[in-house]
């Protein structure tokens, strides 16, 4: 009877086109254009140039080296805080009337970068400007010196040398991106089912009918729990399995950054492992928000902050390193999703934290389920 039961919530699932639609396709055309998003972001300055307004009269030296980077173009304009106001360039460079007579005799000069932070293509166009002359102010600096006999390591006598701990910095954008795509495919897949195998029975007037079957209470809501979390455990692994082949054949600076290595295998196992676990909490969850709600709108009221929940953990573990993860990241359900694809995606596989996030989810789920099991054998709950 059980099996019945479940077959057949499951067939009524896919055959709905409302719910496939909801269920498979929206959430991959939603991660799909999200992961394009994120590439063009991570790409974001390759192989773009940008307009720098100078004054005609701009000391040659200076110029030479602004255009040692192949990014930045000079537009010459009479007042170029004008042609920056017009949108004429991204940014604009002022200087001295006699800038080269005061360099010339070794007085102060001053420049003046003008551009809007707030804009990406104005804040690169000025980091690119102040590195360029931070690079003439060098040069200067080392002349000077030399005309006076010292040699210019005399002022430096330290040599620093900043390393990254991951090879690729985009691969943290992409141990944020995977996890975050999951965890709200998962929740949009299985909401609408959720919300339409209790609420929507006590709405179409059928609850009645069904609980007049010779079917114990308990197997049913088993079974229709069972259904909600293969939904979303297809759609999860569609969804995942998808992003995936978009960021292998698709993407490029998000396909490098990748370093799982020679333990591929064990990760898309785990990963599968944990979608399959994740999928149950969250069924768990919707299922009582459904039992709650009277109706299907009222159901998906009460689900709207699982929805935010799923992406809360993005605000505290975007500033996270691979290296600080605590036993809380993945004791805590939902945060422990993102902490765990993370150690993943960066070759990392600890089982003692596979263990810890799969124990987590599984304690939390069956208090949820038994919580929702005892309000469904109860009429105030399961009548309208």
């Amino acid at each position: 009877m059980f099996l019945n039961i479940y077959l057949k919530e499951l067939k009524d699932s896919f055959r709905d086109k409302r719910t496939l639609l909801l269920t498979v396709f929206l959430p991959i055309i939603i991660m799909t254009l999200l992961t394009l998003f994120y590439e063009k972001l991570v790409s974001e300055g390759e192989g773009e140039s940008y307009q720098l307004a100078v004054a005609a009269n701009l000391p040659e030296e200076i110029r030479t080296s602004l255009l040692a980077n192949s990014s930045i173009e000079l537009v010459e304009e009479k007042n170029p805080e004008e042609a920056l106001q017009n949108g004429e360039a991204q940014a604009a460079l002022l200087t001295d009337d006699n800038f080269a007579n005061l360099v010339a005799e070794k007085q102060n000069a001053e420049l003046t970068i003008i551009g809007d932070s707030f804009s990406q293509s104005s804040s690169t166009l000025m980091s690119l400007t102040q590195a360029a002359l931070s690079q003439y102010e060098s040069i200067i600096v080392s002349e000077r010196l030399e005309a006076l006999g010292v040699e210019a390591d005399t002022i430096k006598p330290l040599s620093i040398t900043q390393e990254e701990l991951s090879e690729d910095p985009t691969i943290n954008l992409v141990a944020m991106l995977i996890p975050l795509i999951l965890a709200v495919a998962i929740s949009v897949g299985a909401g609408p089912s959720a919300a339409d195998f209790f609420s929507g029975e006590k709405e179409k007037k059928t609850m009645e009918a069904l609980l007049m079957t010779p079917v114990n209470r308990s197997t049913l809501v088993f079974a229709k729990w069972l259904t909600i979390s293969t939904i979303g455990t297809v759609t999860g692994i569609i969804t995942l399995l998808v992003v995936v082949l978009e960021i292998a054949f698709l993407t490029e600076n998000l396909k490098n950054a990748i370093e799982i290595g020679d333990n591929f295998g064990l990760s898309v196992i785990l990963a599968i492992v944990l979608t399959i676990v994740y999928s149950m909490f969250i069924a768990s969850l919707l299922m009582l928000t459904s039992i709650i709600g009277k109706t299907i709108k009222e159901s998906q009221s009460y689900s709207a902050p699982i929805m935010m929940v799923t992406i809360l953990p993005l605000m505290f573990m975007s500033n996270v390193g691979i290296n600080e993860l605590e036993f809380k990241h993945f004791a805590i359900p939902v945060m422990n999703i993102y902490s765990l694809l993370k150690e993943l995606i960066f070759g990392i596989t600890n089982f003692e934290h596979f263990f810890i996030t799969i124990g987590s989810n599984l304690i939390v789920l069956v208090v949820v389920f038994f919580i929702g099991r005892i309000m469904f054998l109860k009429d105030k709950w399961v009548m309208n």
